[in-house]
C-alpha cells in the first residue's frame, strides 16, 4: 500500500465463528487501517463474539447482506474500500443437504455482488487493493487413504455446500481474468476453538458430554478431516494480505489430520479429565447414527507453497483441543445464548 493511502478493509462475516478471529488479527496487525464488520447476523453470527473490541475508533459493525445489491453498491461507494477479505458463507454441509438454494444464494450470488461492487469502484485504479476470498477444501472433493489436496488438484465437490464453495472461487478468480480484478484465495481445512457456532462437531461432542447426553457420530465415524485451530488460520489470512501473491490460491492446513472417532475420543478422554469423570465414562456416550448424504471419506491438505512463504501453523491438535474444551467450559452462558 502507498503509505499515504489509509486501508479500509471490509470484512464480510465478520461476527462468525472465524470473523471474529480475523477482525482481532486485522486490528492487531493494521492498527492504522479502518475495519468494517459487515454481517447479517443470521444464526451463526454473534456480536457477543466481539464484545472486546466493539468500541475501537477504527472499527465499525454493519448489519447488512450481501445478496441486497443495491445496499452493498451504496457502501462501497460511501466508505471506498481498497480491501475486501470475503468470509460470509453459509457453511454447513447438513443444512446445504437439507436447503440447497440458501447456499447458492449466499454463496455463489453474495460473492458476485461483492465483486461487481469493488469491480465498480476500482476498475481503472486497482494498485494497492485486494479482494480476499476464503473457501474450503471441500471443493477438492474427497481422498482416499493416501495423497493429499494441492492447489492444482482439480475441483470435485460433493455436497451443496462444497458445490457452492467451488462456484463461488470460480466467479473470483473470473474476475481476476476478466476484469483484472486483484484478489487472493485460499481453501482452508475444518477449523476449530472458540466461538464456534454449536451445530459443528466439536462443539457438539462437547457439550453431549457436558450435559451426559449421546454423542452423535455418522457412519463407523472413520471420516478423516485435517484440523486447523482458527488462530492459525487468522494468522495465515493476515499473513497473506502482507505477503501472498495477487492471482494466487493458497492451501491453509492444519497437519493435523485424525478420524472422527479418534477425534471424539480424544475430546471424551479430555473431559474425563476436566469433569472429574471416572477414566472412559464419557466414551460410553459415544452414539453411532445414519451417515450423512454424500458424506466425504477424507481430507487433506498440503500446504507448503503457503509454509515456504514463512507461514506455519503453531497450534498442534492436543494444546489447540484443550484450549478448546477450557473455553467451552468457561463459556456455558454465551452456548445457552
Amino acid at each position: 500500500m502507498n503509505s499515504t493511502t489509509q486501508m479500509r478493509i471490509l470484512i464480510t462475516g465478520g461476527a462468525g465463528f472465524i470473523g471474529s478471529h480475523v477482525v482481532r488479527n486485522v486490528l492487531q496487525h493494521f492498527p492504522n487501517a479502518m475495519i468494517y464488520n459487515l454481517d447479517l447476523l443470521t444464526y451463526a453470527g454473534n456480536l457477543n463474539n466481539l464484545k472486546d473490541i466493539e468500541n475501537l475508533n477504527n472499527y465499525s459493525f454493519i448489519q447488512g447482506d450481501i445478496r441486497n445489491e443495491a445496499f452493498i453498491n451504496s457502501l462501497f461507494e460511501e466508505y471506498r474500500f481498497t480491501h475486501v477479505i470475503h468470509l460470509a458463507a453459509e457453511s454447513h454441509v447438513d443444512r446445504s443437504i437439507a436447503d440447497p438454494l440458501s447456499f447458492v444464494t449466499t454463496n455463489v450470488l453474495g460473492t458476485v455482488v461483492l465483486l461487481n461492487a469493488f469491480k465498480k469502484l476500482w476498475e481503472h485504479n486497482w494498485e494497492g487493493k485486494l479482494f480476499y476470498h476464503i473457501s474450503t477444501d471441500e471443493v477438492y472433493g474427497t481422498l482416499g487413504n493416501e495423497g493429499l489436496f494441492t492447489e492444482q488438484t482439480p475441483y470435485a465437490p460433493n455436497s451443496p455446500y462444497s458445490a457452492s464453495k467451488a462456484s463461488s472461487d470460480h466467479f473470483v478468480r473470473a474476475y481476476g481474468e476478466t476484469y483484472k480484478l486483484p484478489f487472493i484465495i485460499s481453501n482452508c481445512s475444518n477449523n476449530y476453538g472458540s466461538y464456534q457456532y454449536p451445530e459443528k462437531l466439536i462443539p457438539v461432542t462437547i457439550q453431549r458430554i457436558i450435559n451426559n447426553q449421546p454423542i452423535p457420530v455418522y457412519g463407523n465415524g472413520l471420516n478423516v478431516r485435517d484440523w486447523l485451530f482458527v488462530e492459525d488460520h487468522a494468522k495465515a489470512i493476515v499473513f497473506l494480505i502482507i505477503n501472498g501473491v495477487i492471482g494466487e490460491t493458497y492451501n491453509i492446513g492444519g497437519c493435523n489430520e485424525v478420524s472422527n472417532i479418534d477425534l471424539v475420543k480424544t475430546i471424551c478422554h479430555l473431559l474425563d479429565k476436566e469433569l472429574n469423570r471416572e477414566k472412559g465414562q464419557n466414551e460410553k456416550l459415544i452414539t453411532f447414527v445414519e451417515d450423512r448424504k454424500g458424506h466425504d471419506f477424507r481430507y487433506a491438505i498440503d500446504a507448503s507453497k503457503l509454509i515456504a512463504l514463512g507461514w506455519k501453523p503453531e497450534t498442534n491438535l492436543s494444546d489447540g483441543l484443550q484450549q478448546t474444551v477450557r473455553w467451552y467450559l468457561s463459556n456455558q452462558e454465551w452456548i445457552e445464548k
